[in-house]
């Protein structure tokens, strides 16, 4: 029973119950995602994509990926503010998710007025999302990465989250910025972001 967002019922609830439901497509302990997951599960980030799946090759949309987020960061804060963004409801899931990303400096938008909840995340994207809330300000002169500009706008994230053990990147020389982001892939970044 999936809505429009690609979210189960369940996943659409402003604050998730813990489950201790066993995914069939996680099921190999040895797989990056795999403890991932499950504490995102425990924690009430990121529930099943589906009564007995997370969808971990699922793509995230940006609305998703705020919402993991403001769901392990939050701590269920409301800002005082009206959310800018023309394109995000009051009566969605994601309102205060993305208002508080706003207000945090996570995030300006895809333009002034513009969010874009609907577009896919891409790897570049969610650990600018991260940085801008856990690592703003520190800066980097050299990249293990072949394919991060310094021109960038994610050359100092995407370095951060190296330097924190967030990523090792798609390979030792890649980082892949503009490919979309997995929910497996999402939790992941988190994960490792709350460990670090």
């Amino acid at each position: 029973n999936l809505g429009s967002t690609g979210y189960s019922a369940k996943e659409n609830s402003a604050a998730p119950a813990a489950s201790d439901a066993v995914f069939s497509d996680v099921q190999d302990s040895s797989s990056y995602y795999y403890t991932p997951v499950y504490w995102a599960q425990k924690k009430g980030i990121a529930m099943g994509f589906s009564s007995d799946t997370f969808g971990t090759n699922t793509i995230c949309t940006r609305a998703q990926i705020i919402t993991f987020m403001y769901r392990l960061f939050g701590n269920g804060g409301v800002p005082s503010q009206a959310c800018p963004f023309t394109d995000v409801s009051k009566d969605i899931y994601y309102y205060n998710a993305v208002n508080w990303a706003y207000s945090h400096h996570i995030t300006t938008g895809t333009t002034a007025s513009t969010f874009s909840p609907d577009k896919s995340c891409t790897r570049a994207q969610i650990v600018t999302f991260l940085y801008n809330y856990l690592g703003k300000g520190q800066t980097y002169q050299t990249s293990v990465f072949q394919d991060i500009s310094r021109n960038s706008y994610y050359y100092n994230a995407v370095n951060w989250a190296v330097s924190r053990g967030i990523t090792s990147g798609t390979t030792s020389t890649t980082f892949s910025p503009d490919r979309t982001c997995s929910r497996a892939e999402a939790v992941t970044f988190l994960y490792w972001s709350a460990k670090s």
